[in-house]
């Protein structure tokens, strides 16, 4: 093996981080290639085994196999998600078919499926652990889930769509970072920006200097349709031109134009539901999620949807009736939403959102925040560890250890926006927890925070502050999960289960003892004062309207377009009708309320993996809501319901049904009656 590249050795540094000083973009393809051909050789030593198939003639080895095709992956998408230069899109895209016709080799191996079949039909009489059989259960159902039990001329036509959805989930991703970066709204006067904080405008400065516009400022755009800024700006023209700019990416005609490519994709998932025996790509996805149908998702998503849009046009009437008082009255649009949302919210609970940014320093945050609720549910500890480097400057990695000084793994933490990161916020990991290959987890949390020039402080939105902790929720389940084998490490769990643990996160940013903690003035080091605390508590379900419709609005939108039989789907569709069409159809087609996300930025369902899965927020969110109050019940921040949160959910991974680990943790199962309070939507 060439000893030149670094990615094809060991990591010498502490927990295996891959060692990015020396990873240049020309080892990653060559690295790739190897691992490729290692996990092909490794599997065919399992298939040539002439003896019957037992547990460890063929799980362990299989489970073994291709360690190092996942260390390069994770290493290079870790990169190609965060510091997607041209170089590494170049590579990513290269790499995108290759990978897919690697992976179809491998779940569509008959004689790999054979033995894991055979293993499946005798589960019930060999002498297994609990895991085990769950390992054999979950790969035999993912093999056939894939395709594997198809005849070879089906798997043919399976691998080439593949490996087309492939290339073109790449290519959206492309499209859309260049027309977000595109389209990022450089303002000539500071005037147009008047209403935003001074540092607000410090990284608004600061972007267009990294853009060579010297005194001018510039404002990126967010991956969902509004902006933090909508809130702020007083401005009605800065307003409306920041939200055309974010709802026109990729369907202006132009090279990043997404249309055609969402389309084409539409249709090849559907063609490749129905060669895989399944009604539409939407069944295809659910029936291997713990919704188990699309009609399940319809069913909940119509049920939120009518109290969402009854509510989101109580709050249009109050907002239209503030702005009738003012000299120049005009009928509410979308670009106006937010910013009276915040005079309603002065007037009715007389607090201002925008002004709460010097209580949210971003490292008072993370370290008296974010680490302490950890420290105090789960005993866990944060030591920054500055010898230690991650894939770009901005990144920082923090050392973990267990409450008895035992070592838990690595976190980093990844902040702020750049023009090469993909938007939004997401956990990733670089390794997996596994007792079987000896590995402790390294996860990264990433983020978009806007920087500020030099020497200005970092301050939080109570958005971004909410988004810290969510995402943190993530990086606990990769650093809890204790599993013997890599399939179950982490966050691997079904995707409608795995945001519940995020979700359950977010309970602390306003528990007493964490708030007072973190939420402290930048200048004075005063606490949050207390009836700013209690008027938070007391908005918590306002503009859950608009919130709520929002997000059903895409989780809908996500629906429709993978609800399509192959030949709906390859019908001549117009992006934009459908969209009107489909959110009409369920009653949320306020122009005041646009959808979270539009199709041709919709990253989660055409480019991220959450393609018919999108509802997963909101189905986790009944389960997260149902915890938040055993938590209260059980006295809250509290060891001893960390730890059993951690041993029975957190801890077990993917290794277990994770509606089977809630009833272990909970009781019971899950009741719907937390949520429809917590939004506003109970009758």
């Amino acid at each position: 093996m060439p000893t030149d590249n670094p990615l094809l050795s060991p990591s010498a540094l502490p927990y295996g981080l891959p060692d990015y000083s020396v990873i240049r973009p020309e080892h990653y393809l060559p690295a790739f290639e190897q691992a490729f051909a290692d996990h092909t050789a490794e599997v065919a030593a399992i298939t040539r085994v002439r003896s019957m198939p037992t547990f460890e003639n063929t799980m362990e080895p299989l489970e073994a196999s291709g360690r190092l095709l996942g260390d390069v992956a994770r290493t290079f998408y870790t990169v190609s998600s965060a510091d997607a230069t041209d170089e590494i899109q170049a590579i990513e895209e290269q790499l995108a078919p290759l990978m897919s016709a690697h992976q179809d080799s491998i779940q569509l191996d008959a004689a790999l499926y054979w033995r894991i079949k055979t293993l499946h039909e005798q589960r019930d009489q060999l002498p297994l652990t609990p895991e085990q059989r769950y390992l054999i259960e979950r790969h035999y159902t993912e093999m056939s889930h894939a395709g594997a039990g198809l005849d070879d001329d089906a798997k043919q036509r399976l691998t080439a769509l593949n490996q087309r959805l492939s290339t073109l989930t790449t290519q959206f991703e492309k499209n859309l970072l260049g027309d977000t970066n595109d389209l990022a709204v450089v303002f000539d006067d500071v005037a147009e920006l008047d209403g935003l904080t001074q540092g607000e405008l410090s990284a608004a400065a600061q972007a267009a200097a990294d853009r060579g516009l010297e005194g001018k400022w510039v404002v990126t755009l967010t991956l969902f349709t509004g902006h933090p800024y909508l809130s702020s700006l007083t401005d009605r023209t800065s307003r409306a031109r920041l939200l055309e700019a974010s709802r026109s990416r990729g369907s202006r005609a132009n090279d990043n134009d997404n249309r055609a490519t969402l389309l084409e994709i539409v249709r090849l998932r559907a063609e490749r539901a129905a060669l895989l025996g399944y009604d539409s790509h939407a069944a295809y996805i659910t029936s291997d999620e713990t919704a188990r149908s699309p009609e399940a998702v319809h069913d909940l998503l119509r049920r939120l949807a009518v109290p969402a849009a009854r509510n989101a046009r109580r709050e249009q009437q109050a907002l239209q009736r503030i702005i009738d008082a003012e000299p120049a009255p005009f009928p509410l649009a979308a670009h106006d939403w937010a910013y009276y949302t915040e005079k309603v919210r002065a007037a009715e609970y007389d607090i201002d959102r925008s002004a709460l940014r010097p209580w949210f320093e971003a490292e008072r945050v993370l370290q008296d925040g974010v680490f302490r609720a950890a420290t105090e549910l789960y005993g866990i500890t944060f030591t920054e560890r500055e010898d230690l480097h991650g894939y770009h400057a901005d990144t920082r990695v923090f050392e973990v250890h267990n409450a008895d000084g035992s070592a838990l793994g690595l976190y980093v933490l990844d902040l702020y926006t750049r023009d090469t990161k993909r938007g939004g916020a997401w956990m990733n990991s670089i390794v997996l927890q596994s007792h079987l290959r000896g590995t402790a987890p390294i996860v990264v949390n990433n983020l978009n925070v806007p920087k500020p020039a030099p020497g200005s402080p970092t301050l939080l939105t109570l958005d971004e502050v909410t988004t810290l902790f969510h995402e943190f929720g993530h990086a606990l389940h990769g650093l809890f999960a204790t599993v013997t084998y890599p399939h179950f490490a982490g966050t691997n769990v079904f995707r409608d289960f795995v945001e519940f643990p995020s979700q359950v996160n977010e309970m602390w940013i306003y528990w007493p003892e964490i708030l007072t903690s973190y939420a402290r003035h930048i200048e004075t080091d005063e606490p949050l004062p207390a009836d700013v605390v209690e008027k938070l508590h007391a908005s918590e379900a306002f503009n859950q309207g608009f919130a709520t419709s929002e997000y059903l609005a895409a989780a809908w939108l996500d629906q429709a377009w993978h609800s399509l039989s192959t030949t709906e789907a390859t019908a001549d569709l117009d992006v934009a009708a459908f969209e009107a069409s489909a959110l009409a159809d369920i009653g949320l087609d306020n122009p005041a309320v646009p959808t979270r996300y539009s199709s041709t930025y919709f990253a989660h369902i055409f480019s991220g993996g959450y393609s018919a899965g999108y509802y997963s927020y909101i189905w986790s969110e009944v389960l997260d809501a149902d915890t938040v109050e055993w938590f209260r019940e059980n006295g809250g921040l509290r060891r001893e319901n960390g730890d059993r949160f951690r041993e029975r959910l957190l801890g077990v991974g993917g290794s277990k049904d994770p509606l089977e680990a809630y009833r272990d943790f909970r009781g019971r199962d899950a009741e719907i009656q937390p949520l429809l309070k917590r939004r506003g939507l109970a009758d």
